[in-house]
C-alpha cells in the first residue's frame, strides 16, 4: 500500500505526480475490496468514483469548500482521503464510521446526505450564504444519475440557473442513461466551452457584426440562430443549458489527468456549471 499509507489528509495528494495518482487509485480499489468485504457496504458505486474523488480533492480544499455527496453512500473514497482511513474497518459498525457523510464525523463532510436528491439544494444554500456573508469558498454537489430523477434536484437546478449563482454540479453518470457515449465532438466542444477565451471571442464577434452598417443586426441574429441550431444538434446538455447552466461533458470519469484539468477550469467560470462525468460502477472488479 505504497502511496495510500502516506495519505492522511487531502493536502497530501498535492505531493503526488499524475502517474502516482493513477497508482494510488488502484491502491484505493484494493483497500476498498479488502475492507468492504468484511464490513459490508456499497462497493460498486465507490469503485466507480475513485478517480473522480481523487481529482475533486486534488483541486478543491474541503476544509473550506463545501463538497456534498448524493447519493451519500458513494463517499467511501472521500472518507479514506480525509483522515478516516485507519478507522475504515469500523465502517457501518456499531460506534464506527457511518456509511454516509456526517458533519459530526469530519470537517470535510459539509452536509448529511443519504439518497434523497438534496445535494444541489444544499450547495445552492451554501452559495447564497457565501454571497450574503461576503465569504470565499467553492460549493460542489456530486450527484448520481439516479438522484437526478428526484424532483428536488430539478427544483434546485431551476433556482440556481435563475439566480446565476456560482456553483458546480458534478453529474456522476454511471448508468449511461442520460446522454450518449463520450465522443470526439463532445470532448472538443467541452474544451471550447470551458475556455474563458471562447466567451470573449463570442462577444467580440457579436460586437463586430453589429458594427456592420444596415445588415449588421440581421447578420448577428442569423448567426445566433445558426449557433443555437448547432448547439441543439451537437451539444448533449441542452436541457441544462436552458436551465441556465454552463454544461461541460460528457467526459471520462476515470481519466484523472483530464478530470483535474477540467475541474481547475471550472473554478474560473462564472455562474452555475454542470460537469457531466461518465463512470463505471464496480470498475476494476468484475463481480461488482
Amino acid at each position: 500500500m505504497g502511496f495510500l499509507q502516506e495519505i492522511n489528509c487531502p493536502q497530501d495528494l498535492k505531493k503526488l505526480s499524475s502517474a502516482n495518482l493513477i497508482e494510488l487509485a488502484e491502491e484505493i480499489r484494493t483497500f476498498l475490496l479488502k475492507t468492504v468485504a468484511h464490513t459490508g457496504g456499497h462497493l460498486a458505486a465507490n469503485l466507480g468514483v475513485v478517480e473522480l474523488t481523487l481529482a475533486l480533492h486534488y483541486v478543491f480544499d474541503t476544509t473550506k469548500d463545501r463538497l456534498v455527496w448524493d447519493v451519500g453512500h458513494q463517499s467511501y473514497v472521500h472518507k479514506i482521503l480525509t483522515g478516516r482511513k485507519n478507522s475504515f474497518s469500523s465502517l457501518r459498525q456499531y460506534d464506527g464510521l457511518s456509511g454516509f457523510p456526517k458533519r459530526e464525523e469530519s470537517i470535510h463532510d459539509a452536509f448529511n446526505t443519504g439518497h434523497s436528491s438534496t445535494s444541489i439544494s444544499a450547495v445552492l444554500g451554501f452559495a447564497l450564504a457565501r454571497e450574503k456573508l461576503g465569504e470565499d469558498y467553492k460549493t460542489i454537489a456530486v450527484i448520481g444519475d439516479g438522484s437526478m430523477t428526484g424532483g428536488q434536484a430539478y427544483e434546485a437546478l431551476n433556482q440556481a440557473g435563475h439566480l446565476k449563482t456560482d456553483l458546480l454540479v458534478v453529474l456522476n453518470d454511471n448508468e449511461m442513461s442520460i446522454a450518449q457515449n463520450v465522443g470526439a465532438m463532445s470532448s472538443y466542444l467541452s474544451r471550447l466551452r470551458s475556455d474563458p477565451f471562447y466567451m470573449k471571442r463570442k462577444k467580440d464577434i457579436e460586437y463586430l457584426l453589429h458594427k456592420v452598417p444596415a445588415i449588421g443586426s440581421s447578420v448577428a441574429k442569423a448567426a445566433e440562430r445558426v449557433k443555437d441550431s448547432l448547439k441543439y444538434l451537437l451539444v448533449p446538455g441542452m436541457l441544462f443549458e436552458e436551465l441556465g447552466f454552463t454544461y461541460l461533458g460528457p467526459i471520462d470519469g476515470h481519466d484523472i489527468q483530464n478530470l483535474i484539468v477540467v475541474l481547475k477550469k471550472t473554478k474560473d467560470l462564472k455562474g452555475p456549471i454542470l460537469l457531466h462525468v461518465l463512470t463505471q460502477k464496480g470498475k476494476g472488479y468484475a463481480p461488482a
